[in-house]
């Protein structure tokens, strides 16, 4: 089977975040996710370095950047095991799962890899894996990819990265390439209609998987949210970003409009917490844990993906579905 690679506050306590029963929420069809790392788990993804891959020459540099692919790839079928062990029913993909795979310089098509067959292999029986367990998954591309930039090249490298993780996220079943709007330069009107070039630029499949996520810093969700109804592209709602650049939407309004754009799939939310309490000179930075207080009450009952964003990664998903499980049977 060949691939169509392109080659153009108060915080849960770590003494209880005990995470070795597996639980899961069921009833109010909340279902919490881990983003791209473990803590207490041996599962491990590798990275590379252009400047050491481009030491090695390049039949060397393929042999290394090859082994580090396969070895990410069984890697992401461990993490599926590991978080269905654990019920945790969601997982967010490192960004770099294909380590300088766009790289200008060091770049390669995945096709061209020695391993390839064997790292395509692995990535269907991810793909099996995460139906069979029902572990949903996403990519989040990192924050040098602006669709909205008014510099071209920063355009075609972010249409160059997007294009890579659509095929990858295809192979393994993933459901979201979730990205934030971009940069806000000229004001709302002019970035809207940049990031519209910048995601009619984008192949069916990579449009296909796209969802946008409001921030905080310059998208709010009501400047994303209408774009999105208009355009029928998912939106990512980060309840964290929102409360950090609040606009005249409530939670609940934002929480019911992004339900929308999903039409009949799985709505995606994120979550985290202020690591300084809400009342610091920066909210924005990521606590250890996620407040429960935190949790929009809008969400409950719902039947929703929830992104724990969150320094104890698995430990902060497993702290805070026990606590709501409580909350909930109370």
């Amino acid at each position: 089977m060949r691939s169509r690679f392109s080659k153009n506050g108060n915080a849960v306590s770590k003494a209880g975040a005990s995470h070795d029963a597996p639980v899961f929420f069921p009833r109010s069809g909340l279902r919490w996710g881990l983003c791209c790392q473990f803590l207490d788990s041996p599962v491990r993804f590798r990275q590379a370095t252009h400047r050491f891959s481009n030491t090695l020459g390049g039949s060397e540099s393929r042999i290394y950047l090859s082994k580090i692919v396969l070895s990410n790839a069984q890697a992401l079928v461990d993490a599926i095991e590991r978080c269905a062990a654990l019920g945790i029913h969601a997982f967010r993909i490192t960004s770099q799962f294909m380590p300088l795979a766009t790289h200008p310089v060091s770049g390669y098509h995945p096709e061209d890899l020695p391993d390839w067959e064997e790292i395509e292999r692995t990535l269907l029986e991810a793909s099996a894996r995460s139906r069979t367990h029902d572990v949903r998954l996403s990519f989040h591309p990192d924050q040098f990819v602006v669709l909205n930039s008014e510099t071209e090249r920063v355009v075609d490298a972010s249409v160059m990265e997007m294009e890579h993780q659509a095929v990858v996220a295809r192979l393994v079943g993933a459901q979201a390439l979730t990205l934030h709007g971009g940069g806000m330069a000229g004001g709302v009107d002019l970035a809207i209609e940049r990031l519209e070039r910048g995601i009619d630029r984008l192949s069916a499949d990579a449009r296909g998987l796209l969802a946008l996520e409001n921030d905080d810093r310059s998208f709010s969700p009501a400047n994303l949210l209408p774009f999105c109804e208009r355009t029928g592209i998912p939106f990512v709602y980060d309840v964290h970003h929102h409360r950090c650049k609040p606009d005249e939407m409530s939670i609940a309004e934002a929480t019911s409009r992004c339900i929308d754009t999903w039409e009949k799939r799985e709505p995606w939310m994120h979550i985290s917490s202020p690591r300084l309490g809400w009342q610091s000179s920066n909210p924005r930075l990521h606590a250890d844990f996620i407040d429960p207080e935190d949790v929009p009450s809008e969400w409950f009952g719902k039947t929703m993906t929830i992104d724990v964003e969150a320094k104890e990664k698995e430990r902060a998903v497993l702290a805070i579905t026990r606590v709501m499980r409580e909350r909930w049977r109370e």
